[in-house]
């Protein structure tokens, strides 16, 4: 496949925008070469400027459950334009969506709508530290929740030791209050509660992972930090800007079985656009203003066109459980398939995969955590990701990146997809 217009657009966008790009993943530094620039899309597949066709496993990093341009989300944004963008002003159909995601969420009783996902994992732990009067928080290394100053966090040199910035531009203040653990390590976490004992606020943490790969938690661990954080008066955050109304139509809560204190969500929320959410029981969402006094706002939260998606696209997966079975199924038949042929060229590999989410990581270790998937063979992953995307398949272009399926794939998709594999290797 050629990519000339493509590559003209970046250069081009290099001229006046930082990178070429508005989000540093989309630039291809892990794999190289130039990002390929979308014409439209629709379905299953992307369409670029060069007129090539890709098999999309991105799905926007996660909300297109259903896939793109879906006619009952794009009508219900087309219908909600003709009568104003954004109001300021409150809408009915902010407490339509609201209801509808509360009760398809576990151990929710109110929602706040933001503008992404950063502002609802930013907003959740400014909440976190008013209703408990503590500032300390836990993160996990390899775990995104945004560009916020409190999770661009790298660890410090043991457990009573402060945390160290990892981006200029991120103050000592703010990353002293920031403690980092080791993902799928209790014990470790457990040894920063104790080193901190009643200073933190919350652990944040995604509960099944997708910013270091596709990596699901230990039954142990995940039910280890509830009653670790039951025990010593700490909110566990989860954050679910990827797994929310993904893995199962409550999340990684249902998926899990696990009940967090606040849940934070983001695109898929409003149906692809660029909208989130946190949510929690009564008692903690109260310490909001106006109600509370810890202060969160934004001029587009909740706005029409947002609202108007979300609410198409949560009715749908509402009214279709199966679709959360069918994708499972299909996740399941690519993992099969691109791991027998991998096996059978001798390629070491382990591929991760929970639900709709999954990653290959080309190592022979298990991978458990952001050391584990920091050791997979890079060189391997970018010829992977190259020769794919020479095939027609758009896979993310970073080995810390899940795959995220949509409903629109078909298994003559997957099929072609796991063929390309094996032509590759």
């Amino acid at each position: 496949m050629l990519y000339k217009r493509s590559s003209e657009l970046f250069q081009e966008a290099k001229k006046y925008i930082p990178g070429g790009v508005n989000s540093p993943v989309r630039a291809f530094k892990a794999v190289g070469g130039d990002p390929i620039f979308v014409k439209e899309a629709k379905g299953a597949y992307l369409f670029d400027e060069d007129g090539n066709r890709l098999i999309d496993f991105i799905a926007s990093w996660g909300p297109l459950i259903l896939g793109h341009a879906y006619d009952p989300v794009i009508n219900a944004v087309i219908d909600k334009a003709k009568k104003g963008t954004s109001f300021g002003m409150p809408t009915e159909i902010e407490t339509e969506l609201a209801k509808l995601a509360i009760s398809m969420v576990p151990n929710i009783d109110k929602i706040r709508f933001v503008n992404s996902g950063t502002e609802a994992c930013m907003s959740a732990i400014r909440l976190a530290r008013g209703y408990t009067s503590k500032d300390k928080i836990i993160k996990f290394a390899g775990c995104y929740h945004g560009h916020s100053d409190s999770f661009l966090i790298q660890a410090g040199s043991g457990a009573v030791t402060f945390g160290s910035p990892n981006s200029p531009g991120v103050t000592r203040g703010t990353a002293k209050d920031t403690l980092l653990a080791n993902y799928n390590d209790l014990a470790g976490v457990q040894k920063l509660v104790k080193a901190n004992k009643g200073e933190i606020a919350a652990i944040i943490i995604e509960p099944v992972a997708g910013n270091m790969g596709c990596i699901a938690p230990t039954e142990a661990f995940i039910r280890g930090l509830r009653d670790l954080c039951t025990a010593e008066g700490i909110l566990l955050l989860f954050d679910e800007v990827m797994t929310g109304f993904r893995l199962a139509k409550g999340g990684a809560q249902e998926a899990l079985n696990i009940k967090a204190d606040i849940v934070m969500f983001g695109k898929v929320i409003g149906g692809g656009l660029p909208v989130g959410a946190f949510a929690a029981k009564s008692e903690i969402m109260d310490s909001l203003a106006p109600n509370g006094p810890v202060y969160q706002a934004g001029t587009l939260s909740g706005n029409p066109l947002a609202m108007s998606a979300g609410l198409a696209m949560l009715t749908e997966l509402n009214n279709r459980p199966e679709i959360f079975k069918s994708l499972e199924d299909k996740a399941a038949y690519l993992h099969n398939g691109i791991s027998k042929i991998l096996t059978k060229q001798g390629v070491s590999h382990q591929i991760n995969r929970f639900g709709s989410m999954m990653s290959v990581h080309f190592t022979e270790e298990p991978v458990c955590d952001f050391a584990s998937a920091a050791k997979g063979n890079n060189d391997t992953f970018k010829k992977y990701f190259h020769g794919m995307l020479q095939k027609g398949i758009y896979l993310p272009p970073s080995a810390f990146e899940s795959y995220f399926l949509n409903d629109a794939i078909s298994y003559d998709d997957l099929d072609e997809t796991i063929a390309a594999v094996a032509t590759i290797f």
